[in-house]
């Protein structure tokens, strides 16, 4: 392979080679070492292959009729952590999977801050809605049987300690997460199969979308430990999560599309309740 530097650029065996490696799911360091065995700066590195790799998935997308792929939070250093610190706070890693991209945390939050956010949103419950043809964007969605709320970003001293935390553990901006919203799920409660990116061709996306672009991933963390049942599906995958205090599921979606296999569920709750937190990050800054 010839000697590459970055005034000659990579050549076309090596940019081939790094496409198909990335599509097998290596790590990134083994992407960027053959770059780096030939003498080239890190930073140098890390944005060729990015370069490389965002160019095969754009000409994939317009070739294939698919919307453009987006840039995902994702936590640094993940592939060889049991464990990250985030802003302080030490949070285990239990599980990921690559396709779906689904991070399983442990100790994302303490007993005392689930117990905060729930005793702060406990009186300001109202049936879930989700984006559709209702007044606002919204309407009441059968197969969704949960009660929620939803704080302003950073409403609260504790609301901005956990955006600063995941900021930190995501390497994504606080400014582009919506508000914390809090769900409680009473037995029999659950929500059935769906998606969280917003369809543009659905009814009221368009208004969702004008206030910080697509949603690109999703954090969900558990409040409480349900008696039975209530755990997070993910159906393509035939992967679950179980409800677990102070635990999180975190999953991201490059573009709005059925190929991203993030189609997931709140199982129904079979006895005790579940209570979540779910913060969902846009592409830009959420207004």
């Amino acid at each position: 392979m010839q000697r590459t530097t970055p005034s000659t650029g990579i050549p076309d065996e090596l940019r081939t080679w790094i496409v198909q490696q990335a599509r097998a799911g290596v790590s990134p360091e083994a992407l960027l070492a053959p770059l780096l065995r030939a003498g080239w700066a890190e930073a140098d590195a890390v944005a060729a292959v990015e370069r490389e790799i965002r160019g095969f998935l754009e000409a994939h997308a317009r070739e294939h009729d698919l919307p453009l792929p987006l840039r995902v939070p994702a936590p640094p250093g993940i592939d060889d952590a049991g464990e990250i610190v985030a802003d302080g706070h030490a949070v285990q890693v239990l599980a990921q999977m690559l396709l779906p991209r689904v991070i399983v945390f442990g100790n994302l939050l303490s007993e005392e801050e689930c117990a905060r956010l729930i005793d702060l949103a406990r009186g300001r419950l109202q049936r879930s809605r989700v984006v559709g043809a209702g007044p606002g964007g919204e309407a009441v969605f059968e197969g969704r049987t949960s009660e929620g709320m939803s704080f302003a970003r950073g409403a609260n001293l504790l609301c901005e300690r956990i955006e600063r935390r995941v900021a930190a553990l995501l390497d994504w901006p606080s400014e582009n997460g919506e508000g914390l919203q809090v769900l409680r799920y009473s037995p029999g409660a659950r929500y059935e199969p769906h998606y969280d990116w917003f369809d543009p061709s659905a009814p009221g996306s368009a208004a969702a979308l004008a206030r910080g672009g697509q949603r690109v991933a999703s954090l969900v963390m558990y409040l409480n430990t349900p008696q039975r049942g209530g755990a997070t599906v993910f159906t393509d995958a035939r992967f679950e999560v179980a409800a677990r205090c102070g635990n999180a599921v975190f999953f991201s979606y490059e573009r709005p599309h059925a190929m991203t296999r993030t189609l997931h569920a709140g199982a129904p709750v079979v006895a005790g309740e579940k209570w979540i937190a779910t913060l969902w990050m846009r592409e830009r800054r959420f207004e």
